[in-house]
């Protein structure tokens, strides 16, 4: 096994960062943003972004004041790709997911990020 699939595995091991790829599949978004969805602290969800960047399973880009995160669904490696279409396809009915989904929806930068 490559040490590539073991970092990916281990960042998929963490149900915060499950959550995250979840909410990232309804839209981009920033550190407040996933904050205020996961009611943890900016520290915690910059860790979790950034152990999911170091595992390519999402990408961060400048968007003005902000860096936004989405998932990596172009990846040139096709083992993300597939990840990222398996988990696509499960937790659908997940009340926590079906929760996060819905706050990702409402949640908005220009009132909570303070910027």
């Amino acid at each position: 096994m490559k040490r590539d699939e073991v970092n990916v595995f281990k960042a998929l091991g963490d149900k915060n960062r499950i959550r995250i790829i979840k909410m990232l599949e309804k839209r981009d978004l920033c550190v407040c943003e996933a904050r205020e969805v996961l009611d943890l602290s900016n520290s915690t969800v910059s860790k979790h972004l950034s152990i999911l960047c170091n595992a390519d399973l999402i990408t961060d880009f400048k968007d003005g004041k902000w860096v936004n995160y989405r998932l990596n669904a172009r990846s040139k490696n096709p083992f993300i790709r597939s990840i990222l279409s398996s988990i696509k396809n499960s937790l659908t009915d997940d009340e926590q997911v079906t929760n996060d989904a819905k706050k990702v929806r409402s949640v908005d930068r220009n009132k909570i990020c303070g910027i």
